[in-house]
C-alpha cells in the first residue's frame, strides 16, 4: 500500500468515526412501498398519500415527498447547483441564493465534484454556507471516477470542500452506457468504494445520475444496490431508448427515489414554454418524486417557493398538451447540452 493510500484510509477512518457519531442521533423513517409517492402538503396537509416527518430538516411548509425507499424526505423541487449556480460570479450574490433557498426551506442540495466555472467551484461554495448550516442540509453530491481508488480520492477532495465529514447521497455520476455500468461494478471496483462509504456510514445513502443511456440506468436499477437515480428526460441528441417510459418505471419497480433534472430547458428553445409548467410537468409524472432545478438567483428561489406553496399535478389534458409542445426539444441538437461529449454541469 502507498504512503498516499495510507494518508487516505486514515483520513477517512477519521471521517466515517465523526460520521457514525452524529448518525447514531439521527432516525430515519419507514421506506415507501414499490411506486407510491407520499406527498405532504404546505401547512402538515396531506395531498396525496401520507409522508412521514423529514428527519430534522425544515421544508417551511413545502409540500415533500419521500424519496422512495430510502425514507428521506425532500421537497418536491430541489436546488441545483451545478452550471447556472457556478455562472453566478459574485460570492457574496452566490452565498445569498443558497442562505435564501434554506430560508424558504429548499434544503435538498444537488451538485458534483466536477461542478465548476474556471476558479469557482460549487462544492466550494456551498462548504463556505455548510460550516454554519449544515444540520439544516440534505446534501447530495456525485464521482466520476470509476475505480476504487479514484472514487475514495474524489470522496475526500469533496468531503473537504464542502466542510463536511458526512453526505446524505452519493452518487455514480453519468452512467453513460452498459459498458460504463459493467466497469463501475468491477470487482474492487467503484460500486465496492461506494458501497463501503456507505457502510461506513460516511454517506447515508448511493445513487446514479445519467442522461444518455435508457439501457443502462434501467439495468443499473435493477442490477446494483442503489437509493436513487437522477435522471433527464429524453433531451439529448445521443440518447439511446426511453427515459420517462423506460428508465423511470424500472427504478420505481425497485422502490427508488427519483429526481428529475433539466425539466426547464426546453424554454430556452421552444416559443411559449413557462418555467413553472415545465416544473409542473416533472412533478405530474409517475413514479416521480423530486425535481432538481438549476438556480442562479434569489428569484428563481422565490419563484419556485410560489409555485409549490399552492401546486396542484397537472390535469392528464394539460399532460398531453405539453408532451406536444415538448417534442421539438427532445428532437433538438442544437444547444451545447444536447450534443455527444457534453458533460453534465459545465457551463454552456
Amino acid at each position: 500500500m502507498s504512503p498516499e493510500q495510507v494518508r487516505r484510509r486514515e483520513f477517512l477512518k477519521k471521517m466515517a468515526a465523526a460520521a457514525a457519531a452524529g448518525t447514531a442521533a439521527t432516525t430515519l423513517r419507514g421506506a415507501v412501498p414499490s411506486g407510491d409517492i407520499p406527498v405532504s402538503g404546505a401547512g402538515g396537509t396531506t395531498r396525496s398519500g401520507a409522508g412521514p416527518a423529514s428527519a430534522g430538516f425544515d421544508p417551511k411548509g413545502l409540500p415533500t415527498a419521500t424519496l422512495g425507499r430510502t425514507g428521506a424526505v425532500v421537497p418536491r423541487i430541489g436546488i441545483g447547483l451545478g452550471s447556472r449556480f457556478c455562472a453566478v460570479l459574485d460570492e457574496d450574490q452566490a452565498a445569498e441564493i443558497l442562505e435564501t433557498a434554506l430560508d424558504h426551506g429548499f434544503y435538498y442540495w444537488d451538485t458534483a465534484g466536477s461542478y465548476a466555472n474556471k476558479s469557482i467551484v460549487s462544492e466550494e461554495r456551498i462548504g463556505r454556507v455548510l460550516a454554519r448550516r449544515r444540520s439544516e442540509v440534505f446534501l447530495a453530491t456525485k464521482f466520476e471516477e470509476r475505480t476504487y481508488d479514484g472514487v475514495m480520492r474524489q470522496l475526500e477532495t469533496s468531503l473537504k470542500r464542502l466542510r463536511t465529514d458526512h453526505i446524505d447521497l452519493y452518487q455514480a455520476h453519468l452512467v453513460a452506457s452498459l459498458a460504463d455500468l459493467d466497469t463501475l461494478g468491477l470487482p474492487g471496483g467503484a460500486l465496492d468504494a461506494l458501497r463501503r462509504i456507505k457502510e461506513q456510514k460516511i454517506a447515508r445513502f448511493i445513487g446514479f445520475s445519467g442522461h444518455v443511456d435508457a439501457a443502462a440506468m434501467a439495468e443499473a436499477a435493477r442490477r446494483h444496490d442503489f437509493d436513487t437515480m437522477l435522471i433527464a428526460l429524453n433531451h439529448y441528441s445521443e440518447r439511446r431508448g426511453d427515459f420517462e417510459g423506460g428508465a423511470v418505471p424500472a427504478a420505481a419497480a425497485r422502490g427508488l427515489g427519483i429526481m428529475i433534472i433539466k425539466s426547464v430547458r426546453p424554454r430556452e428553445t421552444v416559443p411559449g414554454l413557462a418555467a413553472s409548467d415545465l416544473i409542473r410537468y416533472a412533478l405530474t409524472l409517475p413514479h416521480v418524486h423530486s425535481a432538481v432545478v438549476g438556480t442562479d438567483s434569489v428569484d428563481v428561489v422565490r419563484k419556485n417557493a410560489a409555485l409549490l406553496g399552492d401546486f396542484r399535478p397537472l390535469a392528464p389534458g394539460e399532460m398531453d398538451r405539453l408532451t406536444v409542445k415538448l417534442e421539438p426539444f427532445f428532437a433538438g441538437a442544437d444547444l451545447p447540452w444536447m450534443k455527444p461529449g457534453y458533460r453534465d454541469g459545465e457551463p454552456c
